[in-house]
C-alpha cells in the first residue's frame, strides 16, 4: 500500500481551511439561534393580547393570564415548526380575527389608517393658518368721535374733580 504525503505548506493550508470551516458553521448555528429568539421578540411584539387588556402580547402584565401564556406557546411553536414570519402572523389572524393584530395591515382599507391621521393633522394646521389670518386681515370699523357736548363735558368735568386725590 501506499501512503500519501502532503508537503508541510499545503498541511497547513488545509488545516486552516477546516479550522475557518468549523468557525463558520458554528457562527451560522449560533446566528440561526439568535434569529429564532429575535423573531419571536418582534412578532410577540406586532400582536395583541386577546383577554381584553389591549395590551401588545409580549407585555401583557395580567398576573395569570392564561390567554398571553397560550398564545406566546403557540408562537414558539409556530417559529420552532419554521413557519414565516407572514404564514405566522397569518395564522393568528385566522385564529383570533384582525384585530390580534397590533397594526393594521399597510394594505387595502387599512391603509386609511395610516394616512388619515397625516392628513387631518395638514388639514388642522392649514384651517387654523387661515383663520388667524383672516382675522388679522380683518379690521374693525373705529366708532366715530362724538361731538363735544356742553352737557357731557360737564359730567366728564365733575368725574375728574370727584376722582382725584
Amino acid at each position: 500500500m501506499r501512503q500519501f504525503s502532503l508537503q508541510p505548506g499545503i498541511r497547513s493550508v488545509i488545516r486552516t481551511w477546516l479550522q475557518l470551516s468549523v468557525a463558520c458553521l458554528l457562527l451560522i448555528f449560533t446566528v440561526g439561534a439568535g434569529d429564532t429568539s429575535a423573531r419571536y421578540n418582534q412578532l410577540g411584539h406586532q400582536m395583541i393580547c386577546t383577554c381584553g387588556c389591549n395590551q401588545v402580547l409580549l407585555e401583557c402584565n395580567h398576573v395569570g393570564c392564561t390567554v398571553s401564556t397560550q398564545m406566546e406557546g403557540e408562537l414558539h411553536n409556530a417559529l420552532d415548526r419554521g413557519d414565516g414570519n407572514q404564514l405566522v402572523l397569518q395564522n393568528f389572524v385566522q385564529k383570533y380575527g384582525p384585530t390580534v393584530l397590533a397594526a393594521p395591515p399597510e394594505a387595502g382599507f387599512n391603509l386609511v389608517a395610516w394616512i388619515a391621521p397625516g392628513i387631518v393633522f395638514l388639514l388642522a394646521t392649514l384651517g387654523t393658518a387661515l383663520l388667524i389670518r383672516k382675522w388679522k386681515l380683518h379690521t374693525v370699523p373705529m366708532p366715530k368721535e362724538i361731538a363735544a357736548d356742553p352737557h357731557t363735558e360737564a359730567i366728564r368735568a365733575k368725574v375728574r374733580r370727584e376722582t382725584e386725590l
